[in-house]
């Protein structure tokens, strides 16, 4: 008689059917050269991010404070938020963390709230500008800033999410993906400006806002369900 046991399944296994894609039942990841690298990579982009981060933080929020632009301020907060996702990519990719999935998965759900930390500021100061009507100023400084990342947002963005594929890393992916969130912003502010200055369709300017806290809460739950073992 064959008294033999299957191996204790320890709680943390995950159990995944046929065709699951959650990063969970994904086999592990070879660290290569090829992987190395592009942590390498990963990291000296959010670097640079950082640093642009900080400085169009600081000058979309003056430009927001002296225009009253409620969109325009919503992206310079959006800006610091994307800085600190850097942040976190640095600190993924730093010494014994590179090669931790601990950290990576710990990355990715702090990746995934800074998403959250966007929203509930920009749509309720939007709401407020909708109820008492406060028309927005002219700003050239905006729409000039809005128009640059328009530019640099998406090469940054497309170039961390493929570097996220190759990584298999979430947190890599997500903040990539907070880039592109970022061109969308640039966009919809400029387009949000241009129209109040040209035309005088100030509500336009909220109206993104709120557009733009709607997609941020979309893509950080979509970044915090990456996490997680749904099969």
């Amino acid at each position: 008689m064959n008294t033999a046991q299957a191996p204790a399944t320890e709680p943390g296994d995950c159990h995944c059917a046929p065709g699951c894609t959650d990063a969970c039942c994904r086999p592990p990841v070879e660290k290569s050269a090829e992987w190395h690298e592009a942590a390498r990579k990963a990291k000296l982009l959010s670097w640079l991010s950082l640093a642009y981060m900080g400085l169009e933080g600081a000058v979309a929020i003056v430009a927001a404070v002296v225009a009253g632009s409620v969109a325009l301020l919503g992206f310079g907060l959006d800006s610091l938020i994307e800085g600190l996702a850097s942040v976190i990519i640095v600190w993924r990719f730093s010494g014994s963390r590179t090669l931790s999935e601990t950290a990576e998965g710990r990355a990715q759900k702090a990746v995934a709230v800074t998403f959250f930390l966007l929203a509930p500021y920009i749509a309720y100061d939007a709401l407020t500008t909708l109820i008492q009507g406060d028309k927005p100023s002219t700003s050239w400084l905006g729409i000039t800033l809005a128009a640059s990342s328009l530019i640099v947002m998406p090469l940054l963005g497309r170039a961390k999410r493929r570097l996220g594929k190759i990584l298999d890393s979430g947190a890599t992916t997500g903040e990539g993906t907070q880039n592109l969130l970022c061109a969308y912003l640039a966009a919809a502010v400029l387009v949000g400006l241009l129209t109040n200055t040209l035309f005088g369709l100030w509500w336009l300017d909220p109206a993104v806002a709120l557009l733009v806290a709607g997609l941020a809460v979309r893509e950080g739950a979509e970044a915090w369900r990456g996490e997680e073992c749904g099969c």
